[in-house]
Protein backbone atom coordinates (compact mmCIF):
# COMPACT_ATOMS: atom_id res chain seq x y z
CA UNK A 1 0.00 0.00 0.00
CA UNK A 2 1.28 3.22 -0.87
CA UNK A 3 -0.63 5.00 2.04
CA UNK A 4 -1.28 7.89 -0.34
CA UNK A 5 -5.27 8.90 -1.03
CA UNK A 6 -4.60 10.71 -3.71
CA UNK A 7 -2.29 9.47 -6.46
CA UNK A 8 0.23 12.09 -8.63
CA UNK A 9 -1.23 12.12 -12.70
CA UNK A 10 2.20 10.85 -13.67
CA UNK A 11 1.31 7.66 -11.01
CA UNK A 12 -1.94 7.52 -12.66
CA UNK A 13 -0.46 7.79 -16.02
CA UNK A 14 1.21 4.53 -15.39
CA UNK A 15 -1.02 3.01 -13.22
CA UNK A 16 -4.27 3.30 -14.85
CA UNK A 17 -6.31 1.37 -17.44
CA UNK A 18 -4.49 -1.69 -16.91
CA UNK A 19 -5.71 -5.75 -16.49
CA UNK A 20 -6.36 -7.13 -13.02
CA UNK A 21 -2.77 -8.50 -11.39
CA UNK A 22 -3.66 -11.77 -11.82
CA UNK A 23 -0.96 -15.07 -12.71
CA UNK A 24 -0.14 -14.87 -16.19
CA UNK A 25 -2.51 -11.96 -17.23
CA UNK A 26 -0.42 -9.20 -19.16
CA UNK A 27 0.72 -6.05 -17.97
CA UNK A 28 -1.03 -4.42 -20.84
CA UNK A 29 -4.30 -5.28 -22.26
CA UNK A 30 -3.90 -6.46 -25.64
CA UNK A 31 -5.21 -5.31 -28.99
CA UNK A 32 -8.61 -6.76 -30.47
CA UNK A 33 -8.98 -7.06 -33.54
CA UNK A 34 -11.88 -8.18 -34.08
CA UNK A 35 -15.18 -6.85 -35.08
CA UNK A 36 -17.87 -9.59 -34.10
CA UNK A 37 -17.46 -10.47 -29.90
CA UNK A 38 -19.44 -13.25 -28.37
CA UNK A 39 -22.45 -12.36 -26.86
CA UNK A 40 -23.23 -12.07 -23.12
CA UNK A 41 -20.44 -9.37 -22.56
CA UNK A 42 -20.71 -4.86 -22.87
CA UNK A 43 -20.45 -5.37 -26.42
CA UNK A 44 -21.52 -7.94 -29.44
CA UNK A 45 -19.74 -5.49 -31.93
CA UNK A 46 -16.59 -3.52 -31.77
CA UNK A 47 -19.03 -0.06 -33.47
CA UNK A 48 -20.36 -0.69 -30.01
CA UNK A 49 -17.45 -1.14 -27.95
CA UNK A 50 -14.34 -2.75 -28.20
CA UNK A 51 -12.06 -3.57 -25.45
CA UNK A 52 -9.48 -2.27 -26.77
CA UNK A 53 -10.63 1.36 -26.34
CA UNK A 54 -11.21 1.03 -22.58
CA UNK A 55 -7.05 1.36 -21.26
CA UNK A 56 -7.18 4.49 -23.16
CA UNK A 57 -10.75 5.88 -21.77
CA UNK A 58 -9.64 5.08 -18.33
CA UNK A 59 -6.52 6.89 -18.05
CA UNK A 60 -7.36 9.89 -19.72
CA UNK A 61 -10.72 10.16 -17.38
CA UNK A 62 -8.97 9.80 -14.44
CA UNK A 63 -6.41 12.68 -15.83
CA UNK A 64 -8.80 14.73 -16.48
CA UNK A 65 -11.29 13.91 -13.62
CA UNK A 66 -14.11 13.09 -15.68
CA UNK A 67 -15.47 10.26 -17.86
CA UNK A 68 -13.31 9.58 -21.51
CA UNK A 69 -15.47 8.41 -24.61
CA UNK A 70 -12.79 7.74 -27.38
CA UNK A 71 -13.43 9.01 -31.38
CA UNK A 72 -11.76 8.00 -35.17
CA UNK A 73 -10.40 11.63 -34.71
CA UNK A 74 -10.21 14.98 -32.92
CA UNK A 75 -12.36 16.55 -35.80
CA UNK A 76 -15.06 13.10 -35.22
CA UNK A 77 -15.40 14.22 -31.28
CA UNK A 78 -15.90 17.73 -31.86
CA UNK A 79 -18.38 16.75 -34.63
CA UNK A 80 -20.12 14.10 -31.78
CA UNK A 81 -20.35 17.46 -29.37
CA UNK A 82 -21.76 20.27 -31.35
CA UNK A 83 -24.41 18.15 -32.95
CA UNK A 84 -25.76 18.47 -29.56
CA UNK A 85 -26.44 21.68 -30.02
CA UNK A 86 -30.34 22.10 -30.65
CA UNK A 87 -31.52 23.85 -33.38
CA UNK A 88 -31.78 27.43 -33.54
CA UNK A 89 -29.59 27.40 -30.75
CA UNK A 90 -26.25 30.07 -30.46
CA UNK A 91 -22.62 28.71 -30.29
CA UNK A 92 -19.99 31.24 -28.99
CA UNK A 93 -16.53 30.18 -30.20
CA UNK A 94 -13.45 31.87 -30.27
CA UNK A 95 -12.66 34.69 -33.24
CA UNK A 96 -9.34 32.70 -33.53
CA UNK A 97 -9.29 28.62 -33.10
CA UNK A 98 -7.86 25.69 -35.12
CA UNK A 99 -9.58 25.89 -38.57
CA UNK A 100 -11.14 22.68 -38.30
CA UNK A 101 -13.09 23.39 -34.97
CA UNK A 102 -14.58 26.89 -37.07
CA UNK A 103 -14.91 25.59 -40.41
CA UNK A 104 -17.19 22.57 -39.01
CA UNK A 105 -19.37 25.38 -36.78
CA UNK A 106 -19.42 27.67 -39.61
CA UNK A 107 -21.00 24.60 -41.94
CA UNK A 108 -23.09 23.91 -39.79
CA UNK A 109 -24.44 27.65 -39.16
CA UNK A 110 -24.99 28.39 -42.96
CA UNK A 111 -26.98 25.33 -43.13
CA UNK A 112 -29.01 26.67 -40.73
CA UNK A 113 -28.77 24.30 -37.28
CA UNK A 114 -27.72 27.02 -34.86
CA UNK A 115 -26.19 30.82 -34.78
CA UNK A 116 -23.05 31.84 -34.01
CA UNK A 117 -20.83 34.54 -32.52
CA UNK A 118 -17.64 35.14 -32.20
CA UNK A 119 -15.00 35.99 -29.19
CA UNK A 120 -11.90 37.23 -28.25
CA UNK A 121 -11.52 34.24 -25.36
CA UNK A 122 -9.27 36.71 -23.82
CA UNK A 123 -12.31 39.85 -23.26
CA UNK A 124 -13.62 37.81 -20.67
CA UNK A 125 -16.39 40.60 -20.17
CA UNK A 126 -16.92 39.81 -24.28
CA UNK A 127 -17.35 36.72 -23.18
CA UNK A 128 -19.42 36.61 -20.78
CA UNK A 129 -21.70 38.92 -22.65
CA UNK A 130 -22.12 37.06 -25.80
CA UNK A 131 -23.44 33.67 -23.37
CA UNK A 132 -26.23 35.26 -22.53
CA UNK A 133 -28.99 32.51 -24.14
CA UNK A 134 -25.92 30.87 -25.50
CA UNK A 135 -26.55 26.93 -25.72
CA UNK A 136 -22.55 26.23 -25.90
CA UNK A 137 -19.34 28.09 -25.68
CA UNK A 138 -16.98 26.39 -27.08
CA UNK A 139 -13.08 28.14 -26.07
CA UNK A 140 -9.72 26.61 -26.89
CA UNK A 141 -7.23 28.37 -23.78
CA UNK A 142 -4.37 28.58 -25.23
CA UNK A 143 -6.34 29.62 -28.19
CA UNK A 144 -4.69 27.51 -31.64
CA UNK A 145 -2.25 29.16 -32.91
CA UNK A 146 -2.07 32.59 -31.46
CA UNK A 147 -2.47 31.18 -28.05
CA UNK A 148 -4.95 33.44 -26.34
CA UNK A 149 -5.91 32.35 -22.65
CA UNK A 150 -9.55 32.69 -21.21
CA UNK A 151 -10.31 32.86 -17.54
CA UNK A 152 -11.82 29.53 -17.08
CA UNK A 153 -13.28 30.38 -13.60
CA UNK A 154 -14.65 33.57 -14.04
CA UNK A 155 -16.02 32.63 -17.53
CA UNK A 156 -17.49 29.24 -15.84
CA UNK A 157 -19.32 31.03 -13.38
CA UNK A 158 -21.38 32.73 -15.76
CA UNK A 159 -21.89 30.12 -17.85
CA UNK A 160 -23.79 28.46 -14.70
CA UNK A 161 -25.85 31.29 -14.55
CA UNK A 162 -26.47 31.77 -18.24
CA UNK A 163 -27.43 27.86 -18.37
CA UNK A 164 -24.55 27.60 -21.37
CA UNK A 165 -22.62 24.25 -21.30
CA UNK A 166 -18.99 24.94 -21.34
CA UNK A 167 -16.89 22.90 -23.93
CA UNK A 168 -12.84 23.18 -24.04
CA UNK A 169 -10.26 21.80 -26.55
CA UNK A 170 -7.39 21.40 -24.07
CA UNK A 171 -5.09 19.73 -26.68
CA UNK A 172 -2.47 22.60 -26.28
CA UNK A 173 -2.01 22.39 -21.92
CA UNK A 174 -3.35 18.83 -21.68
CA UNK A 175 -4.67 17.49 -18.45
CA UNK A 176 -1.15 17.37 -16.80
CA UNK A 177 -1.22 21.47 -17.09
CA UNK A 178 -4.94 22.41 -17.04
CA UNK A 179 -8.40 20.40 -15.65
CA UNK A 180 -10.82 22.40 -17.02
CA UNK A 181 -13.66 19.88 -15.65
CA UNK A 182 -11.92 21.60 -12.59
CA UNK A 183 -12.45 25.35 -13.21
CA UNK A 184 -16.88 24.38 -13.72
CA UNK A 185 -16.27 23.25 -17.85
CA UNK A 186 -18.57 20.68 -18.87
CA UNK A 187 -16.87 18.72 -21.29
CA UNK A 188 -13.38 18.06 -22.54
CA UNK A 189 -12.21 17.86 -25.93
CA UNK A 190 -8.83 16.41 -27.73
CA UNK A 191 -7.27 15.81 -30.66
CA UNK A 192 -5.57 12.54 -29.27
CA UNK A 193 -3.17 12.85 -32.07
CA UNK A 194 -0.96 15.30 -30.40
CA UNK A 195 0.35 15.33 -27.58
CA UNK A 196 -1.64 12.78 -25.88
CA UNK A 197 -0.68 9.82 -27.93
CA UNK A 198 3.12 11.80 -28.72
CA UNK A 199 4.71 10.18 -31.53
CA UNK A 200 2.89 11.73 -34.82
CA UNK A 201 1.74 7.87 -35.32
CA UNK A 202 -2.12 8.11 -34.38
CA UNK A 203 -5.20 10.01 -35.47
CA UNK A 204 -7.51 9.59 -32.37
CA UNK A 205 -9.55 12.44 -30.53
CA UNK A 206 -11.43 11.82 -27.31
CA UNK A 207 -14.54 13.56 -25.42
CA UNK A 208 -14.38 13.61 -21.47
CA UNK A 209 -17.74 14.71 -19.52
CA UNK A 210 -18.20 15.73 -16.51
CA UNK A 211 -21.24 13.69 -15.90
CA UNK A 212 -21.20 9.89 -16.79
CA UNK A 213 -24.87 10.51 -18.29
CA UNK A 214 -23.25 12.83 -20.93
CA UNK A 215 -20.58 10.06 -21.34
CA UNK A 216 -22.94 7.57 -22.53
CA UNK A 217 -24.32 10.40 -24.81
CA UNK A 218 -21.46 10.58 -26.46
CA UNK A 219 -20.89 6.59 -26.79
CA UNK A 220 -24.37 6.69 -28.62
CA UNK A 221 -23.63 9.74 -30.50
CA UNK A 222 -20.20 7.87 -31.29
CA UNK A 223 -21.93 4.44 -32.51
CA UNK A 224 -24.29 6.39 -34.66
CA UNK A 225 -22.09 8.70 -36.51
CA UNK A 226 -19.64 5.04 -36.69
CA UNK A 227 -16.81 7.50 -35.63
CA UNK A 228 -15.10 4.49 -33.78
CA UNK A 229 -11.21 4.29 -33.11
CA UNK A 230 -9.00 1.79 -34.43
CA UNK A 231 -7.81 -0.84 -31.91
CA UNK A 232 -4.21 0.04 -32.62
CA UNK A 233 -4.64 3.19 -32.45
CA UNK A 234 -6.14 3.41 -29.00
CA UNK A 235 -3.69 1.00 -28.05
CA UNK A 236 -0.48 3.50 -29.19
CA UNK A 237 -3.01 6.29 -27.92
CA UNK A 238 -2.93 4.79 -23.96
CA UNK A 239 1.20 3.05 -24.51
CA UNK A 240 1.83 7.04 -25.48
CA UNK A 241 -0.18 8.79 -22.39
CA UNK A 242 2.02 6.30 -19.89
CA UNK A 243 4.89 8.63 -20.84
CA UNK A 244 2.93 12.07 -21.36
CA UNK A 245 4.26 13.73 -17.85
CA UNK A 246 8.08 12.86 -19.15
CA UNK A 247 7.60 14.23 -22.61
CA UNK A 248 5.50 16.97 -21.36
CA UNK A 249 8.55 18.17 -18.86
CA UNK A 250 10.93 18.31 -21.51
CA UNK A 251 9.31 19.56 -24.37
CA UNK A 252 8.12 22.46 -21.97
CA UNK A 253 11.43 22.97 -20.74
CA UNK A 254 12.72 23.60 -24.21
CA UNK A 255 9.86 25.60 -25.38
CA UNK A 256 10.58 27.79 -22.10
CA UNK A 257 14.10 28.83 -23.05
CA UNK A 258 13.77 28.45 -27.17
CA UNK A 259 11.19 31.02 -26.56
CA UNK A 260 13.36 33.39 -24.48
CA UNK A 261 16.40 33.43 -27.27
CA UNK A 262 13.66 34.37 -30.10
CA UNK A 263 12.41 37.26 -27.98
CA UNK A 264 15.98 38.36 -27.71
CA UNK A 265 16.60 37.24 -31.66
CA UNK A 266 16.87 40.71 -33.87
CA UNK A 267 15.32 38.34 -36.63
CA UNK A 268 12.00 37.93 -34.98
CA UNK A 269 9.44 40.52 -34.21
CA UNK A 270 7.89 38.88 -31.54
CA UNK A 271 7.69 35.70 -29.34
CA UNK A 272 4.42 34.56 -27.76
CA UNK A 273 4.28 31.77 -25.27
CA UNK A 274 1.63 31.05 -22.39
CA UNK A 275 4.34 29.98 -19.69
CA UNK A 276 3.43 26.08 -20.21
CA UNK A 277 3.01 23.63 -22.76
CA UNK A 278 5.23 22.89 -26.18
CA UNK A 279 3.94 26.02 -28.28
CA UNK A 280 5.20 28.43 -29.55
CA UNK A 281 3.70 31.40 -31.72
CA UNK A 282 6.11 33.87 -33.45
CA UNK A 283 6.67 36.39 -36.12
CA UNK A 284 10.12 37.02 -38.04
CA UNK A 285 11.23 40.40 -39.63
CA UNK A 286 9.84 40.32 -43.65
CA UNK A 287 6.44 38.84 -43.04
CA UNK A 288 4.87 35.72 -44.63
CA UNK A 289 7.57 35.56 -47.49
CA UNK A 290 10.19 35.54 -44.51
CA UNK A 291 8.12 32.80 -42.52
CA UNK A 292 8.04 30.73 -45.31
CA UNK A 293 11.81 30.55 -45.95
CA UNK A 294 12.40 30.47 -42.28
CA UNK A 295 10.37 27.11 -42.50
CA UNK A 296 11.77 25.37 -45.55
CA UNK A 297 15.76 26.27 -44.44
CA UNK A 298 15.81 24.23 -41.17
CA UNK A 299 17.46 20.32 -40.79
CA UNK A 300 16.07 19.60 -37.04
CA UNK A 301 12.66 20.86 -36.96
CA UNK A 302 10.18 19.41 -39.34
CA UNK A 303 7.93 21.46 -41.63
CA UNK A 304 4.82 19.77 -41.12
CA UNK A 305 0.75 20.86 -40.11
CA UNK A 306 0.74 18.41 -36.98
CA UNK A 307 2.02 19.25 -33.42
CA UNK A 308 2.54 17.47 -30.14
CA UNK A 309 5.14 14.76 -31.25
CA UNK A 310 8.80 13.97 -29.62
CA UNK A 311 9.78 15.62 -32.89
CA UNK A 312 9.91 19.37 -33.34
CA UNK A 313 7.36 20.80 -36.24
CA UNK A 314 6.73 24.15 -37.66
CA UNK A 315 4.81 26.20 -40.06
CA UNK A 316 3.33 29.52 -41.24
CA UNK A 317 -0.22 28.81 -39.97
CA UNK A 318 -1.81 31.27 -42.57
CA UNK A 319 -0.24 28.95 -45.80
CA UNK A 320 -4.25 27.10 -44.95
CA UNK A 321 -7.07 28.55 -47.30
CA UNK A 322 -8.82 27.97 -44.27
CA UNK A 323 -6.92 29.66 -40.94
CA UNK A 324 -8.71 32.70 -39.66
CA UNK A 325 -8.02 35.87 -41.20
CA UNK A 326 -7.40 36.65 -37.41
CA UNK A 327 -4.31 34.86 -37.27
CA UNK A 328 -1.41 37.08 -38.74
CA UNK A 329 -0.26 36.24 -42.03
CA UNK A 330 3.18 35.85 -41.22
CA UNK A 331 2.86 33.81 -37.74
CA UNK A 332 4.83 30.46 -37.05
CA UNK A 333 3.91 28.03 -35.06
CA UNK A 334 6.32 26.11 -33.58
CA UNK A 335 5.50 22.90 -31.86
CA UNK A 336 8.74 22.11 -29.69
CA UNK A 337 9.31 18.24 -29.04
CA UNK A 338 12.49 16.70 -26.66
CA UNK A 339 15.54 17.08 -28.49
CA UNK A 340 18.49 18.81 -27.02
CA UNK A 341 17.75 22.13 -26.93
CA UNK A 342 21.48 23.22 -27.91
CA UNK A 343 20.81 20.96 -31.10
CA UNK A 344 17.16 22.98 -31.74
CA UNK A 345 18.63 26.49 -31.31
CA UNK A 346 21.34 25.84 -33.39
CA UNK A 347 18.85 24.79 -36.02
CA UNK A 348 16.37 27.37 -35.40
CA UNK A 349 19.32 30.84 -35.61
CA UNK A 350 20.34 29.10 -38.91
CA UNK A 351 17.12 29.35 -40.46
CA UNK A 352 16.58 32.81 -39.10
CA UNK A 353 19.64 33.80 -40.43
CA UNK A 354 19.47 32.04 -43.61
CA UNK A 355 15.95 33.72 -44.66
CA UNK A 356 17.14 37.58 -43.91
Amino acid sequence: MTGRTTLSPSTVAITAGRPPREPGRPLNTPITPATALVPGGDSEYSRHGNPGWDPFEQILGELEGGHAVSFSSGQAATSAVVDLVPRDGLVVVPRGAYNGTLDLIGERARRGFFRVESVDVDNTPQVVDAMKGASMLWLETPTNPTLLEADLDEICRAARTADTVVVVDNTFATPLRQRPLDHGADVVVHSASKLLSGHSDVLMGAVVARDPRARRTFERRRTRLGATPGSLETYLAARGLRTLHVRLDRAEANAKELHARLSRSRQVVYSRYPGFGTIIAFEVVGGPDAADKVTSMSEIVVHATSLGGVESTWERRRRHAAEPATVPDGLIRLSVGIEDVEDLWADVEQALTGAR
